[in-house]
This record gives structure tokens, sequence and C-alpha cells, in this order.
């Protein structure tokens, strides 16, 4: 079972997940801390370079399976043009009303 991204407790995460969702860049960095950083099965990655190939020129989309954590982590099917659907695990960090770090990696 899904859970919509309007329906996730945490509001920064909620819009995180609607901005990849739509495809809208602009939404996705304004969710996200100026100095915000992120890491990918284990490894710290350029996020604006990671973002754009991973997400934004590859249609990803993220649909929620679980949430925990009043959450800041996620268990969700991510898919993307260029890999395909997977398990995937994310925890957040947020500072404020913005996500300072997200890890991703499949789960």
């Amino acid at each position: 079972m899904t859970i919509p991204a309007a329906k996730l407790s945490n509001p920064a995460v909620r819009a995180l997940v609607a901005a990849i969702n739509g495809g809208d860049p602009t939404a996705f960095f304004a969710v996200l801390t100026p100095d915000a950083t992120m890491s990918d099965d284990g490894s710290d990655r350029p996020l604006a370079a990671w973002a754009e190939r991973e997400i934004f020129s590859s249609r990803g989309h993220i649909d929620v399976q679980t949430e925990k954590d009043g959450g800041l982590a996620l268990i969700a099917n991510y898919r993307n043009d260029t890999w395909g659907e997977m398990r995937t695990a994310w925890r957040f960090t947020v500072d404020g009303e913005r996500i300072s770090r997200f890890e991703t990696g499949q789960a």
C-alpha cells in the first residue's frame, strides 16, 4: 500500500517527495538547506549532480510504502528511466523546516 505524499508526517519530507514526484527541481532544492548533503548506498555524492541524474533527467518517482521515526525514515519503491524500480530506504535529517541531509540506498 502506497502512502500519498500529502499524507506523510514530516512537512519537509512531504514537500521533498512531492517535488520528486512532480519533477520539480525548484521545489526540491527549496526544501533543502543551502549546504545540504546526501549519500547513495553509503557513499556521499554531489547533491545537485545526483538529483539531476537520478531524479530529474531520468523521471524519478518515489512511492512510499512505510514511514517511521516521525516521518524521517521511509521505505519506498523508487523508479527512474535509468535503473527501473527498486526498493529503497530513505533517512532524513531536518534542520528547522528544511532538510539538511538525506541518505538513500537499496532496502
